[in-house]
């Protein structure tokens, strides 16, 4: 009887990426390297846009500095961020320059207003199919080093449930939800608070933003009791942004409106916010927040093998 080989059956090179990714994180996680995880990652997002969620999030990082926290804000919009621009700087560069190799991070980080950073083009760390694996590997040191440097990271991550908005929330530590009290805000809402996973270890705050104290105590309320039912857990904080004139005035002025408008009816909403968040008791969620990002990744969140 003739011998016959078998051939190895081929794999798919998502199924090698997925593969070599979990070997990076692996190979990362025996080395003796070790970095602050003092950092506290909180992504913002919304089930849909319009809801005044990027406004929000860097008039926050705003009130966060103000009470002596170093924070960054990474513009993780798909293809349409403006956080540069809502603040009067202009970054051609951003994060997927340094994805691909042709800028170094320290070349794409802008100084914000107040002492705040901002990292454009945040949203490339959900896909890093075009990057090298040893390039990764750098990145991910990099990035972990470049956290350690800050307080806070805020992660603007775009609205809807689109599968990057989704995997740069769920690795975060913490997630607040924006909505307004549209019926349509709402219900997206609902949506992407369905859309978490129940099983991580993930802290929800909720905003009610342009609203009465009333209308905010009542929506906070309903959202509550989908967060029981869903995920089985509480939200840890909510608050209600009021409608305020000073707010679309200071979008049209490029400048945030807890600078141009201290005294305003939203920058106190956003100030007591901000004071609640600090005194707030952090989550220590296992690794770090890149990790676990490009875990998902590794694990078929991203990449499927």
């Amino acid at each position: 009887m003739s011998s016959v080989t078998l051939k190895p059956r081929s794999t798919s090179p998502l199924g090698d990426q997925a593969r070599g990714l979990r070997a990076l994180i692996d190979q990362r996680s025996a080395s003796s390297v070790t970095v602050s995880s003092r950092c506290r990652t909180l992504a913002v997002t919304s089930g849909k846009g319009g809801v005044g969620k990027s406004v929000l999030t860097l008039n926050l990082a705003l009130a966060l500095a103000e009470r002596g926290a170093k924070v960054c804000v990474l513009d993780g919009n798909v293809g349409l961020g403006n956080l540069d621009l809502l603040c009067n700087r202009n970054g051609y560069w951003n994060l997927s320059h340094v994805v691909t190799g042709s800028r170094r991070l320290a070349d794409v980080v802008l100084d914000g207003p107040g002492g705040i950073q901002l990292l454009p083009g945040a949203g490339s760390l959900a896909d890093l199919g075009d990057c090298p694996d040893s390039a990764r590997l750098q990145l991910l040191g990099d990035l972990e080093q470049f956290a350690a440097r800050y307080d806070f990271l805020l992660f603007d991550t775009g609205s809807g449930l689109h599968d990057t908005v989704r995997r740069l929330a769920q690795a975060a530590d913490e997630v607040l939800i924006v909505t307004t009290p549209e019926p349509t805000a709402i219900a997206d809402a609902y949506a992407t608070l369905k859309s978490l996973r129940s099983g991580d270890r993930t802290a929800i705050h909720v905003a009610v933003n342009q609203a009465t104290a009333d209308q905010a105590a009542r929506i906070l309320e309903r959202i509550q009791h989908t967060a029981h039912t869903f995920l089985h857990k509480s939200l840890s904080l909510g608050a209600g942004i009021p409608h305020d004139p000073a707010v679309p005035q200071s979008v049209i002025a490029r400048t945030p409106f807890v600078t141009a408008a201290p005294q305003c009816s939203a920058t106190r909403a956003v100030q007591q916010f901000a004071r609640q968040l600090i005194a707030s008791e952090p989550l220590h969620r296992q690794g770090s927040y890149f990790e676990r990002l490009w875990q998902r990744q590794a694990n078929g969140s991203i990449v499927r093998s």
